[in-house]
């Protein structure tokens, strides 16, 4: 058998996936470009969403031996829900393009691992389509877009849908500078210019053709049908976000949503140490640190190097969770030690979808299942709610 170096997936693909990593390489070869480059892609240089990825693995742990670990549990609480994992399965706009109906997909993984699924404004299945498919109601993310009806209106649905958990997404007040969109023609680029290349690069493609393109429809916003004209997605999608977001929205927005939301509520996009007390004054339940998986403004901080701060901040008035460039279930534990209670992840389920489908998804919470029992075991914990900075030697 070919050697492949621990840090680099099989190519070859003659081995069965062992990471996310390899699920990335799968779905690389399997989606068109463009669409892998949206998932795959950050904002200008892409250095925050390297540094997020980065500075985890900079984070040294303690290994610790002699120590009885034959019993070991993941589950934790957040939000007040008892979850199998400390996992989250992070909001991912457009992601019905990676996979037939690909929230569906997710969504019944996430229901057999015990943790949460949020569906996103921007998926392709609607949120009416996800909750029939599974029986623990999902959570739900929301844009506030100019007319504030349709935000109104996406939260009665989603509250109809079961749905007790809100995620509101902070950070996208203006769309951030994605330079690989921009080559690919998702953004920036006019249609007569970029439909070429973009027709051969689906071209090239035939199994996602027939599975996504033909065998995914209808390949509309399923939460937006109701509110734009067959809600299709457009040519220039980030254009398009530009022209619907609201970037004049302010924290008193939140008094706004908690008269129209009774369930808790979480906002995803903090990075700063004040507007996380903002957000605790303001009556968050739980606030996400998160960068937008890079994809925002660049040369911020990465998440992981964001956290502590803010868990010293508002650890004891709130939940919070961490989103962005977890890949592993060695990175989840790392997360914990520093604080938060669980990790929202979105490439990683977006990558197992786009390669394989529901099956794809199920393999990441077993792959991250395990990598999480065996950084417990030879850490010496043996549960993860006993984790903190004693367990790294460089927090």
């Amino acid at each position: 058998m070919r050697f492949v170096p621990l840090n680099r997936p099989d190519r070859s693909l003659n081995l069965a996936p062992a990471s996310v990593e390899d699920y990335r390489e799968l779905a690389r070869r399997k989606l068109p470009r463009q669409i892998f480059d949206y998932i795959d892609g950050g904002a200008f240089a892409e250095t925050s969403m390297k540094a997020n990825r980065d500075d985890l693995r900079r984070i040294q742990l303690r290994q610790r031996v002699l120590r009885d670990v034959s019993v070991r549990n993941l589950s934790t609480t957040v939000l007040g829900q008892e979850i199998a994992l400390p996992l989250i399965l992070a909001p991912v706009g457009f992601a019905g393009m990676f996979a037939k109906r690909a929230e569906v997909q997710a969504a019944r993984a996430a229901q057999r691992a015990g943790v949460p699924f949020c569906e996103s404004t921007l998926s392709i299945c609607s949120i009416e389509e996800v909750a029939k498919a599974v029986k623990s109601p999902p959570w739900f993310q929301l844009y506030v877009m100019k007319d504030r009806s349709y935000a109104e209106e996406l939260m009665v649905r989603a509250a109809a849908a079961g749905c007790t958990t809100l995620i509101l997404t902070v950070d996208l007040a203006v769309v951030g500078q994605r330079y690989r969109d921009v080559r690919n023609g998702i953004s920036g680029t006019p249609v007569k210019f970029s439909g070429l290349r973009r027709g051969l690069d689906i071209a090239r493609h035939p199994r996602w053709v027939r599975d996504v393109a033909l065998g995914g429809k209808p390949l509309t916003f399923g939460n937006l049908e109701q509110f734009l004209p067959l809600a299709k997605v457009p040519a220039d999608f980030q254009g398009w976000i530009a022209s619907q977001f609201d970037p004049s929205v302010t924290w008193d927005e939140i008094a706004w949503l908690r008269s129209h939301w009774k369930g808790k509520i979480a906002l995803k996009g903090i990075l700063d140490v004040d507007d996380a007390r903002e957000a605790v004054s303001r009556g968050a339940d739980a606030v996400i640190v998160s960068n937008h998986g890079g994809r925002q403004l660049d040369d911020v901080p990465s998440t992981i190097s964001a956290l502590p701060e803010i868990v010293k901040a508002v650890g004891d008035a709130c939940d919070v969770l961490m989103d962005g460039g977890v890949r592993s279930g060695l990175d989840v534990v790392k997360a914990l030690s520093l604080g938060a209670k669980a990790c929202l992840v979105g490439r990683p389920w977006a990558f197992a979808a786009a390669a394989r489908g529901e099956t794809g998804v199920d393999d990441i919470f077993h792959i991250m299942r395990e990598e999480m029992m065996v950084t417990l075991g030879l850490t010496g914990i043996t549960d993860v709610k006993d984790l903190d900075s004693s367990v790294l030697i460089n927090p």
